[in-house]
């Protein structure tokens, strides 16, 4: 299963629980990429039905999550700062580290404070990331992924996209490694 790339935003918990078993479900180490959830056709931010992310968390053998006030967040400056990420060569460590953040310490990822929570987990600089995420080419570069997301069919994350075919929402990685 070469080629495989894991569409995420950290500010969704079913992002963070497929993050946490992508590599070991595919098989593979997906290339991660950044999307603004929001930017999809079914991605505008709705409140997760707790109870069954917490029992997706416990299948898993996680805990369960503690949410961050308020739910939903706008993961906007978070998603730019795992796209700053990624063009470090440390979107896996950094968007683990936020999504982390997020569901298990229940920290709003759009306050900078706790993005940098996450970059000092990845040894992110923490000025070279506030800069980062403000330059035109952090914002582009989310803008256009998101936009190759929604021009190859994603309409709700997580997903998965192997050799041009997408799979999302809850069972992408599951409904990807049958094929």
């Amino acid at each position: 299963m070469s080629g495989a790339t894991f569409l995420y935003d950290v500010g969704s918990p079913w992002c963070w629980l497929a993050g946490e078993r992508v590599t070991h479900v595919l098989g593979v180490v997906p290339v991660w990429q950044p999307v603004l959830a929001s930017g999809l056709a079914d991605g505008e931010p709705e409140e997760a039905d707790r109870a069954a992310v917490d029992a997706a968390a416990a299948r898993q053998g996680l805990p369960p999550p503690r949410w961050p006030e308020p739910w939903p967040f706008d993961s906007e400056l978070a998603m730019r700062a795992a796209t700053f990420a990624k063009q470090s060569g440390r979107a896996v460590a950094f968007s683990l580290a936020a999504m982390r953040q997020a569901f298990a310490g229940g920290r709003d990822l759009s306050v900078p404070e706790n993005i940098l929570i996450a970059a000092a987990a990845c040894e992110l600089h923490p000025r070279a990331v506030l800069k980062g995420i403000e330059t035109a080419t952090v914002r582009e570069a989310l803008d256009e992924a998101t936009a190759s997301a929604v021009g190859a069919g994603v309409r709700e994350l997580p997903a998965v996209v192997i050799d041009g075919r997408v799979f999302s929402g809850r069972s992408a990685l599951e409904d990807a490694a049958a094929g």
